[in-house]
């Protein structure tokens, strides 16, 4: 039997009357994206779909390192002591980012940007191998969350520091893709971008969105499967970092696409994912990847502290080891 995650309501999503479950879809962020909605017979599908593209697309434009005019590359570009202005959208992830930055004391960091090219994670072709510590030096001391200094809508370039919000933004698409839904006056849904989630209302059969929380790759599957859980998604979003998603293997060693800032390379931990629940898919994805440089012990504590609803999983003598945050056992139906 599955584990089954329900969060507490004040009250059940109201059962929808009329319409039926229909899907669409399309390519974001070097991925996919997919919905499920209740609609109306009566419903343009095309132009709800194309609405839900351009929301996604316009976050590409702002934030994407890979395209060479998005505001995110044109900072990056700035030259040292300027400003550069950025779009509403941008400021908010921006502003978003340096909170968890500051309350998880740096463990996430939007400035790593130099260092993921670094690696091989980001635009620049991949180079084979691990850097050595010579390359890695100077651009963590370039980098850090603390040079960033942000006013009103300008952001401060005070030299070498390059942005990188692939934490944090594909949540943020979940969530522009949800307010685009929303703005169309669709009531009940499913939103997924990558394998993040958001679900608001009930199917047809006053059900809730059932998802299933990723699982990583058993590491060994005959001594330990993780166990299934599903979790009701209404006006909740989920979001898993793990270490099975991007990464090289270089001399018996995994490089996972995680730096942990405090070295400027790849977490060393036995943290394999972290997967957590919020009321926003932007939180839960930046929260994800800061819970993914922690140690799992103290990324539990620290999920524990912040009442953050989280599951931990880490490499252990058996196979996967589970740890589940308070907030999260207290969904368990």
């Amino acid at each position: 039997m599955p584990r089954v995650l329900v969060p507490a309501l004040s009250s059940p999503p109201a059962r929808p009357v009329g319409g039926t479950v229909r899907a669409f879809g399309g390519a974001t962020m070097g991925t996919t994206w997919s919905v499920k909605a209740l609609l109306p017979a009566t419903t343009d599908l095309v132009a709800l779909e194309a609405m839900v593209q351009r929301a996604l697309d316009a976050v590409v434009a702002e934030m994407s390192p890979w395209e060479p005019l998005s505001d995110l590359s044109r900072y990056n570009r700035a030259a040292a002591g300027t400003w550069t202005a950025l779009p509403a959208a941008t400021v908010a992830v921006l502003r978003r980012a340096l909170e968890i930055a500051a309350a998880s004391d740096g463990a996430f960091d939007p400035t790593l940007g130099a260092l993921v090219d670094l690696w091989g994670f980001g635009p620049r072709p991949f180079p084979g191998g691990p850097p050595d510590a010579e390359a890695i030096a100077p651009l963590r001391q370039a980098s850090g969350w603390r040079r960033l200094t942000l006013d009103g809508d300008s952001l401060f370039q005070p030299g070498g520091l390059r942005l990188d919000l692939n934490g944090i933004a594909k949540g943020f698409g979940v969530d522009q893709a949800a307010a685009a839904l929303d703005r169309a006056g669709v009531k009940s849904y499913l939103v997924e971008v990558g394998g993040e989630l958001r679900g608001v209302g009930a199917k047809p059969d006053g059900q809730p969105w059932w998802v299933e929380m990723e699982r990583p790759p058993p590491l060994n599957l005959a001594a330990n499967d993780a166990q299934r859980t599903v979790v009701a998604l209404h006006d909740l979003a989920i979001a898993t970092s793990g270490d099975y998603r991007r990464f090289f293997d270089h001399d018996g060693r995994r490089y996972a696409h995680t730096l942990d800032p405090a070295t400027g390379a790849p977490t060393r931990n036995p943290t394999v994912s972290v997967t957590v629940l919020a009321r926003d898919c932007m939180s839960a994805d930046a929260w994800a990847t800061a819970l993914t440089v922690m140690a799992p012990d103290a990324a539990l504590a620290f999920a524990d502290a912040r009442d953050l609803a989280a599951l931990i999983v880490s490499r252990g003598p058996g196979g996967l080891e589970e740890r589940l945050s308070s907030a999260l056992r207290a969904m368990l139906d």
